[in-house]
């Protein structure tokens, strides 16, 4: 074989296992870790590998209505954002906002974790709507870590894996800051995807 027909081997090679990661990570309704990736390959990358070539698949999409990105629980394709407006345009029964309450509770959990209902009442100036919280579990963004050891023991409340993979991000660091609560409700909100 010549050096050529060998490069040009080694490129279609190269070139099959991006296919392979974009057909893996489109396929699933969630995010997929670099540990699913590597049983799909049979252990044979390493999470260096992999996550090199999901850099380049990433690059692929640079021109795409589409982008790879890696939340807490993996990777996963969404629809840039600039698109948004179109998928709900198209599709409007689909929720695209956030109430405010709803968005100001979850605002305050993820902000001041762990907390409990009395104080995300106390942050909030309101008497919590039970239904907020209730949202919140159902969308599995929240869950109780433990209790507060205090008469009553009330449960504390912290965000969940799949409140990090909703917004895009891979760890709270990554929350915009904490400067003005309005401005940093209105971040958080543009965060979720629309589609």
């Amino acid at each position: 074989m010549t050096l050529d027909a060998q490069f040009n081997d080694a490129n279609e090679q190269h070139h099959d296992i991006l296919m392979q990661l974009e057909a893996i990570i489109f396929a699933s309704d969630a995010p997929v870790s670099l540990a699913r990736l590597k049983e799909a390959f049979q252990q044979q990358y390493s999470k260096t590998q992999l996550q090199q070539f999901l850099q380049q698949l990433a690059l692929m999409q640079h021109n795409r209505a589409v982008e790879l990105i890696e939340t807490a629980q993996g990777y996963r394709f969404q629809v840039r954002s600039k698109y948004r407006s179109i998928i709900t345009q198209t599709w409007p029964e689909r929720p695209n906002k956030l109430s405010p309450s709803l968005l100001e509770t979850l605002a305050v959990i993820a902000y001041h974790q762990p907390v409990t209902r009395a104080d995300i009442e106390q942050i909030r100036g309101v008497s919590n709507n039970s239904q907020l919280l209730k949202m919140l579990f159902e969308q599995n963004w929240i869950k109780e870590s433990g209790f507060r050891e205090i008469p009553g023991r009330p449960a504390l409340l912290v965000t969940t894996l799949h409140f990090l993979n909703a917004f895009g991000l891979m760890s709270l660091d990554q929350l915009p800051p904490l400067q003005d609560a309005k401005e940093a409700f209105n971040a958080l909100d543009a965060f979720v995807p629309k589609s």
